[in-house]
């Protein structure tokens, strides 16, 4: 098993780093020693099977995880060569700065509008809000499908408009980084196309991190794939562990590792 800190001669700089991390959940290790480099600017997948830590180790990433009491991450994290669990990070601002949209679109019971405005108030934004929920809308692909009921419910559009509109309300507080859990899963068809053409444009101003069990969608979108696997635990629980992190059309069309090409040709387990 190799565990590759960046894929070589591909990654210069990376704009946040994992570092020898392993996540435990009360005294149960969850994921063990991880490290990758997630480079600016493209968009990096996270495959694996259920319960390998994708998620886990997505949530590392904006100290989502500080939110489950019996959560403890060792091992370092860093965010523009700084370490995000320092005790000096404020936490709101860090998850300013790296976003993140759930599996299920999670839309406030608001308008349109001000889903897009609340975050930018709260974060005390005083330019033209007008301007900022127009151009969040289109960056996300959803202005001309709803700019002429900006003021009705976001929870009355579709479940695709719903998690555009979700990325649009990331976008308005100007991240660096979007981390999507799954962005996909509960989507049909023609809104996960919508989706996957969103992000291949977003990449062009964000660095995205996108948690996937479809294999084809992680092979369309990313640039860079890491393989998850897990082993289990003599009390029937899982560990999760990166195989390997390479290039997307390496990892599939020429993986170093057999587990991950059981994997991605179908033949896993």
């Amino acid at each position: 098993m190799t565990n590759l800190t960046s894929p070589p001669e591909t990654i210069t700089e990376a704009i946040l780093r994992a570092q020898n991390v392993s996540v435990y959940y009360g005294s149960a290790l969850a994921v063990r020693d991880v490290s990758l480099d997630i480079p600016y600017n493209k968009v990096v997948a996270f495959i694996g099977p259920s319960g390998c830590g994708k998620s886990t180790m997505l949530r590392c990433f904006n100290r989502m995880n500080d939110l489950i009491t019996s959560a403890r991450v060792e091992g370092k994290v860093t965010f523009h060569g700084q370490d995000l669990y320092q005790p000096q990070i404020d936490p709101v601002e860090m998850r300013r700065r790296i976003g993140m949209v759930f599996q299920k679109p999670n839309p406030f019971p608001k308008s349109i509008y001000d889903n897009i405005a609340f975050g930018a108030r709260i974060n005390g934004y005083v330019g033209d809000m007008d301007k900022l929920v127009e151009e969040s809308l289109r960056r996300a692909a959803l202005w001309d499908e709803v700019k002429d009921k900006l003021k009705e419910s976001g929870l009355a559009l579709s479940g695709g408009q719903q998690q555009r509109l979700c990325i649009a309300r990331a976008i308005a507080i100007a991240p660096e980084v979007i981390l999507m859990d799954e962005p996909c899963s509960a989507l049909d068809p023609i809104s996960t196309l919508k989706v996957e053409e969103l992000i291949q444009e977003l990449k062009e101003l964000y660095t995205i991190i996108i948690v996937t069990h479809n294999m084809q969608q992680a092979s369309r979108v990313s640039d860079f794939t890491a393989f998850y696997n897990a082993e289990p635990t003599p009390n029937g629980g899982k560990i999760g562990h990166l195989v390997e992190y390479d290039r997307t059309e390496n990892i599939f069309q020429n993986p170093q590792e057999e587990k991950t090409q059981e994997y991605v040709s179908g033949r896993f387990g």
